[in-house]
């Protein structure tokens, strides 16, 4: 039987008493951002919402991105990129569980320094992908030609987030490119793998 989000007293800034909030919210008031589905439009805007919010609220403390998922629709991902771009305040990016396809390129999206992995964590990287669906081939030749342009910028992209060369990133986009914690720092999509409790 699911129990659904837990609730947790929390006292919010001004207020006299203690209120009942879901944890989502506590952690968001502690500038804890959790990704961890699909990305589609959906969690694009309640993530890119919560950023600006955050930012408003006091841009000169850090964001904390965590990432558990398997990717998902590629406009959706790259607002999120463009957001933490944007917003002032550092965004500290961390990955936990699997960082696949769109979700590996917000990884390599935080602010230099301050990318990191989980000791356990997976990052997948490949090209992007489209949904072909039933469609004229006009419709078809004309939605290869995006996916190529967005696979361009993803690429360049990459190779200036990661200062690996160009043909590195190529390579590693063909396919599927299961990468360790370690891995994806040797790869500097992340600075830092965090250590295990002795």
């Amino acid at each position: 039987m699911p129990i659904g989000v837990p609730k947790i007293g929390f006292r919010i800034p001004g207020d006299e008493d203690a209120s009942w909030v879901d944890l989502y919210n506590r952690l968001y008031r502690e500038r804890l951002i959790f990704l961890g589905k699909e990305i589609d439009s959906e969690v694009a805007n309640q993530v890119n919402s919560l950023m600006v919010f955050l930012s408003m609220e006091d841009y000169t403390k850090d964001q904390y991105v965590f990432i558990n998922s398997p990717g998902g629709w590629v406009t959706p991902g790259l607002a999120i990129y463009d957001t933490i771009q944007f917003v002032p305040a550092d965004v500290q990016t961390i990955s936990m569980g699997l960082s696949a396809s769109v979700a590996s390129f917000i990884l390599a999206g935080g602010t230099p320094t301050k990318r990191m992995a989980f000791p356990h964590a997976r990052v997948m990287i490949h090209q992007p992908a489209s949904s072909f669906r039933e469609v004229y081939a006009v419709e078809v030749i004309m939605e290869a030609e995006e996916v190529t342009k967005i696979r361009e910028n993803i690429t360049k992209i990459f190779t200036k987030r990661t200062n690996l060369p160009l043909s590195t990133v190529i390579v590693e986009m063909e396919r599927d490119s299961f990468l360790s914690a370690e891995e994806a720092q040797a790869h500097q999509i992340v600075d830092l793998v965090t250590s295990e409790k002795e």
